[in-house]
């Protein structure tokens, strides 16, 4: 109801539909909003809710894809990647609905970022040890909100915050390999939010 927050339906998650972000030169715009959610003895679990923030100026961008449905949007990577590749920010959001050792989160994203990844150089490797530093200490309680800020295709910034939106920056991962694999796990052919991919594509395709 509130105009300023987008709700997150399955976790009622609020997202500000503006939102400044730590090493970004502007705010940031919510495209989308979805949900993550694993599968314990056959029970689905939701782990956490997520959105999607773009700069305003990129759909700019993407007059290729002006007037197109949300299927079509939704269905064609070459958009998506577009989205990565443009050299203006975007930072995905996420809010954890429930306690989730700091481990145990990293393990997850791990093993979806990992596979994506054939051949590491020892660039990758030393990225994604500083990714596995900032969560292998935390215990991320519910209401912790994580950025992952992509300010250009290969530089990712990292903020953890346990008590409301991250101010700082913890960490900044240099690593083209890596700040992509990060992306495709979100955005690519199978995502691990299926209902995000879905709503940022209908984000988009309204605002085209």
């Amino acid at each position: 109801a509130n105009a300023e927050y987008a709700e997150e339906p399955a976790t009622r998650v609020k997202f500000p539909k503006s939102l400044n972000i730590p090493g970004c030169s502007t705010s940031l715009s919510l495209v989308g909003t979805g949900y993550r959610e694993k599968v314990f003895a056959i029970i689905g679990v939701k782990v956490y809710a997520a959105g999607l923030y773009i700069n305003p100026s990129m759909p700019n961008e993407f007059s290729p894809w002006k007037g197109k449905s949300k299927s079509e949007v939704e269905q064609d990577p070459a958009l998506f990647q577009s989205v990565y590749q443009s050299s203006l920010e975007k930072s995905l959001q996420i809010a954890l609905v429930r306690d989730v050792d700091g481990k145990t989160f990293w393990d997850a994203l791990d093993e979806a970022v990992s596979p994506r990844i054939k051949k590491p150089t020892p660039v990758d490797e030393s990225a994604l040890s500083t990714f596995r530093s900032i969560f292998q200490a935390l215990s991320l309680k519910k209401g912790t909100l994580i950025l992952l800020t992509w300010l250009e295709p290969s530089k990712m910034l990292v903020s953890v915050s346990l008590n409301g939106v991250p101010t700082k920056v913890d960490a900044t991962i240099e690593s083209m390999n890596v700040t992509k694999a990060l992306f495709d796990v979100f955005f690519g052919e199978s995502p691990v939010s299926p209902t995000l991919k879905s709503s940022v594509a209908d984000g988009l395709a309204t605002t085209l």
